[in-house]
């Protein structure tokens, strides 16, 4: 199991079910914690502000709507992101132009990948492990 992904809260955007389910798939088998999806840009808005993840993917394209709300949303809550694309061309934000993407059809490397790009290297969830060992209680 990847260390650097064991234990890790991921939100994925995502409105193709194929896609949405491969990408589970993949995180589940790189050992992440927890794989929240959302299909919508309301969907994900609501999840973002009310839990807390360790990074997201984020389609860049919703139903026919962009997903910069989504971004922008996550970047607000600190939560670093990849976009993921089945389009050649990236119009993307200034502000997103140095965000890892995610080209559809994408394997499991490209996305271990961004992820390893996106999540720092040590505990994900320090205070957690520290709050079971009753250390600082």
């Amino acid at each position: 199991m990847n260390k650097l992904l064991s234990g890790r809260r991921i939100l994925v955007v995502e409105d193709e079910m194929m896609v949405l389910m491969l990408a589970q798939d993949m995180l589940e088998d790189l050992g992440c914690e927890s794989v929240t999806a959302a299909a919508t840009v309301e969907q994900a808005i609501g999840l973002i502000e009310t839990q807390e993840y360790d990074a997201a993917m984020l389609d860049m394209n919703l139903n026919g709507n962009r997903s910069d709300t989504v971004a922008d949303a996550l970047a607000e809550h600190r939560i670093p992101f990849a976009f993921c694309t089945g389009y050649a061309n990236l119009d993307m934000k200034e502000d997103y132009r140095n965000q890892p993407v995610l080209k559809k059809p994408f394997s499991l490397e490209d996305l271990k990948d961004a992820l390893t790009r996106l999540l720092p290297k040590q505990d994900p969830h320090p205070d957690s492990a520290r709050h079971a060992a009753g250390i600082g209680d």
